[in-house]
């Protein structure tokens, strides 16, 4: 029963949420980086690259704006990702 009825149904909105959800980690992750209590500096995170950029904002903007537009474009393409597969998957929508 599990496997013919349950499974089916369930899988769409699995997917859904996990690829949302690694677009709201990596919003999550930059913007705790940003505020200087996620990811430590050695290590690499856009959200420390736009903190870093920030004070070359007049001289160096793109310092700033390509990790920000990184993160965006990232995000965003995890959430068209996540509901191209749910349209895909989703018996409802046949």
């Amino acid at each position: 029963i599990a496997l013919r009825h349950i499974l089916p149904n369930a899988t769409a909105p699995i997917i859904v949420s996990a690829t949302l959800g690694v677009g709201n980690t990596i919003l999550i992750e930059a913007a705790l980086s940003f505020l200087g209590i996620g990811v430590r500096p050695p290590m690499p995170s856009w959200g420390n690259m736009i903190a870093d950029g920030q004070a070359f904002l007049a001289t160096a903007p793109w310092q700033a704006i390509v990790p920000g537009a990184a993160v965006v474009l990232t995000v965003m393409t995890f959430s068209v990702l996540g509901e191209a597969v749910r349209e895909t998957i989703d018996p409802r929508t046949r």
